[in-house]
C-alpha cells in the first residue's frame, strides 16, 4: 500500500510541476513592465547593445533568431542571472532585480514575444518555471 501511495504522489507532483511550467510565449510579462524596461535599457544598455538592440562591436544583439536560438531550452532564470551578474559590462551587478526583470520584458517584447497581464517575476523559482523556446 505504501508503494502505491508513493507512486500516486509522484504522479500528482509531476502533473503539478508540468502545469506550473510555461514558456515565454505564454504572456509572462506585462506591457507596462516592458515600458519600464525600455527606460532602463535606454539608460544602462543601449550604449553597448544599440538603441535598436542590434548590438555594437562585441556586444551581442538582443533581438532576432540568433539571440533566441542562444537561449532555447534554457529558462528565464538563466537569462535573468546572466544579465544580473554581468550587465552592464562596465558595472556588473548594478541593476536591481526589478530592473533586470523589466529589461528582460523589454527584450522579450522586441523579440515579438506577446505580453500578458502580470509582470515577469524576480523570484528564482518562478523564473525557473519559464522556459525559453522557439516560437510555437
Amino acid at each position: 500500500m505504501t508503494r502505491t501511495l508513493a507512486v500516486v504522489w509522484l504522479v500528482i507532483v509531476s502533473v503539478a510541476a508540468a502545469q506550473e511550467s510555461r514558456s515565454v510565449w505564454d504572456g509572462v510579462y506585462s506591457a507596462a513592465q516592458a515600458e519600464r524596461g525600455a527606460a532602463v535599457y535606454a539608460d544602462r544598455c543601449a550604449s553597448c547593445h544599440a538603441p535598436d538592440l542590434s548590438g555594437i562591436g562585441q556586444a551581442a544583439p538582443l533581438t532576432g533568431a540568433d539571440f533566441l536560438v542562444g537561449w532555447v531550452d534554457l529558462t528565464a532564470k538563466d537569462l535573468f542571472e546572466r544579465i544580473h551578474v554581468s550587465m552592464p559590462a562596465d558595472q556588473p551587478r548594478s541593476l536591481t532585480p526589478q530592473q533586470v526583470a523589466d529589461v528582460m520584458a523589454f527584450i522579450l517584447q522586441k523579440n515579438d514575444v506577446p505580453a500578458g497581464q502580470t509582470d515577469l517575476p524576480t523570484a528564482e523559482d518562478a523564473l525557473k518555471a519559464v522556459k525559453i523556446i522557439k516560437k510555437p
